[in-house]
């Protein structure tokens, strides 16, 4: 396969879902005017607000997320994963759910986040998103897409938990989506320590979208929306400003890089 460009969008979503959509497409047809094949929106993309409006608006918003991937897809004829949005699940619950769609428009792969935030930080905030959100029970898929490579999916909190990304390269992951909005207390420190680590110990590409700014109340967002090669270089980086990472993905590299440091065949699963 030929080396092609991949895009991670970097959002500051808000809770009107028409703002959303526009900011979107906007940073869509950014990307696909500096050549992307690959397009990542963010986690939440469409919508960031408090959880009863998000329940409210779950049934609509998922239909409207769904045609708005397919259509973006082909209009600028990317393949474009949208990082995360609420599919209802039952009563007063929803999936945070991410869809990659073909140039075509047709669906490839559909993930609903398996690791849900529940903390409490020294900040102060607190997040419970199994208050509304379904823990996804099916593994996070790898689908091969002509002309580009294997893509691995995975959302935000997932980036703490290693044997997930072990599931994805175990599968033939070669680029993993991490789409998210990390907060800005713990993106300080951890967000690209973490996706640096993902990258290197599955010598995998990682392709990062990322919601970044004031959000509604006090919910602040990292930024830094990044593209990471299989060495763990960083080789784009979005700021802290809306916009987009834009960097090659070169899969040819990758295998040099896997020839180079075989840590994937000196596993012992046997073992753990």
């Amino acid at each position: 396969m030929s080396s092609f460009l991949a895009a991670a969008l970097q959002m500051n979503s808000t809770p009107d879902p028409d703002a959303n959509f526009a900011q979107a497409e906007e940073l869509i047809e950014l990307a696909a005017r500096r050549g992307a094949d690959l397009v990542g929106l963010p986690e939440n993309f469409a919508f960031i607000g408090e959880e009863v409006r998000k329940i409210e608006l779950a049934p609509s918003l998922a239909e409207r997320c769904s045609r708005f991937l397919v259509t973006m897809a082909r209009r600028y004829q990317v393949t474009l994963l949208g990082g995360g949005f609420p599919v209802p699940a039952g009563e007063k619950l929803t999936y945070n759910r991410s869809e990659l769609v073909g140039v075509d428009g047709l669906l490839l792969a559909r993930y609903d986040k398996i690791h849900l935030f529940d903390v409490d930080l020294p900040d102060g905030n607190t997040f419970t998103e199994s208050a509304t959100v379904c823990s996804g029970n099916e593994l996070p898929p790898v689908v091969a897409v002509p002309g580009l490579c294997k893509i691995g999916l995975s959302i935000c909190y997932d980036v703490r938990f290693p044997e997930l990304y072990r599931h994805l390269v175990g599968a033939g992951a070669e680029l993993i989506m991490v789409p998210a909005a990390f907060t800005a207390y713990t993106g300080k420190d951890h967000w690209q320590v973490l996706l640096q680590s993902r990258a290197i110990e599955n010598t995998a590409y990682i392709l990062a979208p990322a919601q970044t700014g004031l959000h509604y109340g006090r919910r602040q967002s990292h930024g830094h929306a990044l593209v990471i090669d299989p060495w763990g270089t960083v080789l784009a980086d979005a700021g802290v400003s809306p916009g987009a990472a834009v960097a090659p993905v070169d899969p040819s590299h990758l295998q040099r890089v896997r020839a180079q440091m075989p840590s994937l065949r000196h596993r012992r699963p046997s073992l753990f």
